[in-house]
């Protein structure tokens, strides 16, 4: 919205700065935080007095939870999104259809959570709808979106697939790749789902991956860093470093309210949409392998979950104490804060090694 002030720049000369993307960026990140922050504990008390009870707790979860995480309300996701789309709408560039489709996977995904979130409210169950359901209603959102991303891409650059660490490295997936960024997305969104179980693990994370994907998309969307880093430019994709920096800011606004002991989880209605988010951000950049690096701790996350479940249906045993990963190492003794702080850390350095797939070339 007030990327429309740029038409005013040649009567008003301070209205220019709204043309830079780093200043409209900067712009998201404060928005979202303010809003996020200022209306968090309004809608903190509305969703305690409509849960009632809260989250169920899982009764076969750590001991511990079932005293200190009892009656804490959960669908915090809406903070979030609400911070999000206020500061994406105000800041980022209208006319830019990368912004929509992204935002569109967002809150599709942010819908399907919320839907499962208020199943396990309103019945008291950790149990929500159909997992085959609501993993082909992700699927069909990540498809139509990548379907769109194909068409508004150059071709044939917009169905390939780039590796990292190599300049020329470039596999024309085709119409596949309807179907391997799709699958990109819906992983995506349920990583970081499995990876919120404790206060604060998983919004540092996905903080610390939008902050990375920022620097990606804003490079990969200029045409001269782009040349000079020698990474494939991706023209109109730098906007979308403006809903990177949203994310970040209303992250940072809900951690206020996250931080242990929590006054309110993220939820499904969260989680998946920020997880969804940074797989349609890392498929319209063409960066989808640095995300499993960047987002490795997810990764981890899920791929616990995956060794557990099959390793008992095989064998009848567990490979870990309990899944996902987190909840392992609780029940080896290390405290929440240990483990989370230690996360932070772990999803850092990723990070960091993600970024540096820009300049090993």
């Amino acid at each position: 919205m007030l990327y429309w002030l740029v038409d005013l720049s040649d009567k008003v000369s301070i209205f220019n700065v709204f043309r830079y993307i780093t200043f409209r960026t900067g712009g998201s990140v404060v928005t979202a935080l303010l809003f996020v922050f200022l209306f968090g504990s309004k809608i903190i008390d509305l969703l305690r007095l409509k849960q009632g009870k809260g989250q169920p707790i899982r009764a076969d979860g750590p001991p511990s939870h079932l005293l200190t995480k009892t009656g804490t309300p959960t669908m915090g996701g809406l903070m979030i999104l609400s911070g999000l789309v206020v500061s994406t709408v105000l800041w980022a560039n209208p006319s830019n259809p990368y912004v929509w489709i992204v935002l569109g996977v967002t809150l599709g995904f942010g819908l399907v959570g919320f839907y499962d979130d208020y199943l396990k409210v309103t019945r008291q169950s950790h149990n929500g709808f159909s997992g085959r359901t609501r993993l082909a209603v992700e699927a069909l959102i990540a498809a139509v979106a990548c379907f769109a991303l194909s068409q508004i891409g150059r071709a044939p650059f917009a169905t390939s697939l780039a590796f990292p660490f190599f300049k020329d490295m470039v596999i024309d997936l085709g119409w596949f790749f309807i179907v391997f960024g799709a699958f990109i997305i819906v992983g995506a969104g349920n990583a970081v789902n499995l990876t919120d179980g404790l206060d604060g693990l998983a919004i540092v994370p996905v903080m610390i991956a939008a902050s990375t994907y920022t620097a990606i998309a804003y490079l990969a969307g200029n045409a001269v860093f782009a040349d000079y880093l020698q990474i494939h430019f991706t023209p109109g994709t730098g906007e979308l470093a403006v809903l990177c920096g949203a994310m970040v800011g209303a992250g940072l606004g809900f951690l206020w309210f996250n931080a242990p002991p929590a006054s309110i989880f993220m939820g499904d209605t969260g989680s998946l949409a920020l997880g969804g988010m940074l797989g349609a951000i890392a498929v319209a950049t063409k960066h989808e392998i640095t995300l499993a690096i960047v987002g490795g701790l997810f990764v981890l996350e899920a791929v616990s979950v995956i060794v557990q479940v099959v390793s008992f249906k095989l064998t009848g045993k567990r490979v870990f104490k309990m899944a996902p990963i987190h909840h392992h190492f609780e029940q080896l003794g290390w405290t929440e804060s240990q483990i989370v702080i230690r996360f932070w850390i772990i999803a850092l350095v990723l990070a960091l090694a993600g970024l540096a797939t820009l300049k090993l070339r």
